[in-house]
């Protein structure tokens, strides 16, 4: 399956004998990373939809993010400048085969290594993940809790939640022990903070008026 992808930097340098290793791509500003990430995660994504392979995808993309999440050297490897095309280029395609990637998101890998462009990972992988969710009639709720929440509290949660906006909703789950107790729920442009910290800084506040 082939992968176009417009605008990116050519594999050979100015005199045209080659690739040279680019060490501007860590440090350039955060909407253009953004920029690529979505151009990535565009055409991928409507590849797979087209291809009827779109919950073939969201499996690779959650086992990108695992590695990410467990592994410190994987983001040294997309990160760092003093990796060599090359040797990004080869490392991915190891990861990617021992993972059992599709055959789209490793082309993809492949190519965002020639281009130097794997530190958009991360942002490429939220961007499909937003664009399944919205295909799927999904939204996603950011909830930090005192303690991890248990199964049947995330469940009556994301019930509840789903009464309010109409569609299903799939919960990101943080633990923040500063809370105290309770919960902040972010959806959307909603914020709902029932947390024990909120309510006694209001009450701090109620108390400062008083006096």
């Amino acid at each position: 399956m082939h992968l176009c992808m417009r605008h990116e930097t050519p594999l050979t340098n100015a005199d045209g004998k080659g690739p040279d290793i680019e060490r501007v791509d860590v440090s350039e500003p955060a909407s253009i990373s953004s920029g690529i990430a979505a151009r990535y995660g565009t055409a991928v994504f409507e590849l797979a939809k087209d291809d009827k392979t779109l919950s073939v995808l969201e499996a690779d993309i959650g086992a990108l993010e695992a590695a990410f999440a467990e592994s410190a050297d994987f983001k040294g490897l997309i990160s760092s400048p003093l990796y060599s095309r090359d040797d990004q280029a080869n490392a991915i395609a190891a990861i990617a085969a021992k993972m059992g990637l599709s055959k789209l998101v490793a082309n993809t890998l492949a190519l965002m290594a020639a281009k130097r462009r794997l530190f958009v990972v991360p942002q490429m992988i939220a961007d499909i993940r937003a664009r399944i969710a919205v295909e799927k009639g999904e939204v996603t709720a950011e909830v930090v809790s005192a303690t991890a929440l248990t199964a049947d509290q995330a469940a009556k949660l994301a019930s509840t939640l789903k009464a309010r906006v109409g569609k299903h909703v799939i919960l990101k789950t943080a633990v923040d022990e500063s809370l105290i107790g309770g919960l902040v729920v972010k959806l959307g442009s909603t914020m709902i903070d029932t947390s024990v910290k909120a309510k006694l800084a209001a009450l701090q506040n109620s108390m400062k008026e008083v006096g």
